[in-house]
């Protein structure tokens, strides 16, 4: 298992100790925590609940309907 210095300023560092202290694991803990949900490749299960939450939005096909000009690109 690997280890990790990292470097905060005073009001970062309180604000972590608070939220781990909150979440009630330590400091490590609550960081390692954060960066594997950072790489994760998988959606979160409240943001996948969320799937057909709003009965009345379009579906694909009627998004699809609408087939108006885009609007022109800008030259960069």
């Amino acid at each position: 298992m690997g280890q990790v210095t990292i470097y905060l300023d005073d009001d970062s560092e309180a604000k972590m100790k608070a939220a781990a202290k909150a979440s009630q694991v330590s400091t490590s803990k609550w960081v390692a925590t954060l960066i594997q949900q950072a790489l994760s490749e998988h959606w979160p299960g409240e943001v996948r609940e969320l799937a057909g939450a709003w009965p009345d939005f379009p579906s694909e096909q009627e998004l699809r309907q609408d087939k108006t000009t885009d609007t022109p690109r800008e030259d960069w």
